[in-house]
């Protein structure tokens, strides 16, 4: 019997790789006993075979060891390193399984490539098991895991279908294989801060299984972390592993906020959720990422905020730019806004709102001619604790400090909040008439002296 480990989605399943007690061997033995003798004694074949075939695991690893001391240089050392790593992730000893993986691997030409294959899958699999352990993060144990992640994608390329084993079996069992590698020497390469190899082998994974929910979270995480962060592609596996219903999605989206937040530091969470919620509808609806697709970083975002002549402009013009700009100015606090009242001002208590327009060029005869063809407002500013500020009247022009909140780019409208008027603009008091006296009486006058 033979016995496989393949990977699937965001697991491992172990279903083969042979080796059962008293399975068959790496190689065939010798027909011919008298032409070609056996290189080892009856003796250390009766004791091989003890060890091999013990069904109890704490046993077998005694006899094993007993083995190893009484034979330490017998030709059957590959039978013995193959039931030590296999007993070794039985018994949950991960570290047991890669050293006894890698003193068979060491044979070298001793072992065939299906030997070879097993040893390596062996050893992938109890990687991939215990990789969360910080025994398995230092740099020896991780470059070791990913060289010998790349080497089973060697042997992979040498192993013939086994003459009994069905083309559909055998081609199932090499892509479960071909996922299995990749995947190690991607969790490794990440590990080593190598971000732009894990991201080839995660991105081999996908191409074999473009559902493989866990992968696509992975290679997310993976373009995030590049210098600098690839941020459209990183939010794109994020959202996509959501949108297949990835384990602990609820988890991934917080971290998908998280990092869009930080990516992008914006004063409005709304648009945040709003984008998240955007990209995930996409990421469900397609499993390409849009040719058109683009978020906006927290330098893109600044450089939309210092593009003031085009404040105006991009935000009435909407599409891409309108939504750089309103993310780069939602929730922002703007000082002396220029604007024109448009009406009388509504007074409902302690709130004062002003319907009032900003032509939407600084060139001084554009901006006139458009604000005499202007019949409706493209601003509505909320003004509270400045009882002064009903006094001001249709037509007048003043200019405020408030955080803009809202945006309509059809029709055009934005809001502003918590606006104070500026105290220079506010009408003046008029002095009240003050009573006129009686007059006073003119001096008699004198007769010219003679």
């Amino acid at each position: 019997m033979n016995r496989k480990w393949i990977l699937t989605g965001a697991g491992l399943l172990w279903i083969a790789l042979g080796v059962a007690s008293g399975a068959g061997k790496l190689w065939a033995a010798p027909q011919d006993a008298a032409a070609t003798p056996p290189k080892y004694t009856l003796a250390e074949y009766n004791a091989e075979e003890a060890a091999v075939k013990e069904q109890n695991p704490q046993n077998k690893i005694k006899l094993l060891d007993d083995f190893v001391k009484q034979y330490p240089n017998s030709t059957l050392m590959p039978y013995i390193y193959r039931a030590y790593y296999l007993t070794d992730y039985a018994l949950k000893n991960y570290a047991g399984t890669l050293e006894y993986a890698d003193r068979q691997l060491a044979l070298g030409d001793k072992i065939d490539t299906q030997g070879r294959l097993e040893a390596e899958v062996a050893r992938a699999q109890a990687y991939y098991v215990a990789s969360n352990d910080k025994a398995f993060q230092t740099p020896d144990v991780l470059n070791k895991s990913r060289d010998a992640g790349v080497q089973g994608l060697k042997t992979l390329d040498e192993w013939k279908k086994p003459e009994a084993m069905p083309q559909d079996d055998y081609d199932k069992t090499k892509k479960g294989y071909t996922v299995l590698f990749n995947t190690i020497a991607a969790m490794t390469s990440m590990s080593l801060k190598d971000y732009p190899s894990a991201g080839n082998y995660y991105k081999a994974v996908l191409a074999i299984d473009p559902t493989d929910a866990v992968s696509h979270f992975r290679l997310g995480v993976v373009y995030l972390q590049m210098t600098p962060p690839q941020g459209t592609d990183g939010f794109w596996e994020l959202a996509r592993s959501i949108a297949l219903k990835a384990p602990n999605a609820a988890q991934v989206q917080t971290y998908l906020k998280n990092q869009l937040i930080r990516y992008q530091q914006p004063a409005c969470d709304k648009l945040v959720d709003d984008q998240i919620s955007e990209l995930i509808t996409l990421a469900g609806g397609s499993a390409d990422k849009p040719a058109t697709l683009s978020v906006p970083s927290a330098t893109d975002l600044q450089k939309a905020r210092d593009d003031t002549a085009n404040f105006l402009p991009a935000l009435k013009g909407g599409g891409d730019a309108g939504k750089v700009m309103w993310l780069a100015s939602c929730g922002l606090e703007y000082p002396d806004v220029a604007v024109f009242a448009m009406d009388a001002p509504a007074v409902d208590g302690d709130a004062i709102t002003f319907k009032v327009y900003r032509p939407t060029t600084l060139e001084a005869d554009a901006a006139q001619k458009e604000l005499e063809a202007a019949t409706d407002p493209n601003m509505q500013v909320k003004v509270g604790g400045q009882p002064e500020a009903s006094k001001i009247k249709k037509g007048d022009q003043f200019r405020f400090t408030g955080t803009l909140v809202s945006y309509s780019q059809s029709p055009f409208l934005l809001t502003w909040d918590k606006a104070k008027v500026n105290a220079e603009d506010l009408p003046e008091e008029k002095a009240a008439p003050t009573k006129k006296g009686p007059g006073k009486k003119a001096p008699a006058k004198k007769a010219p002296a003679d």
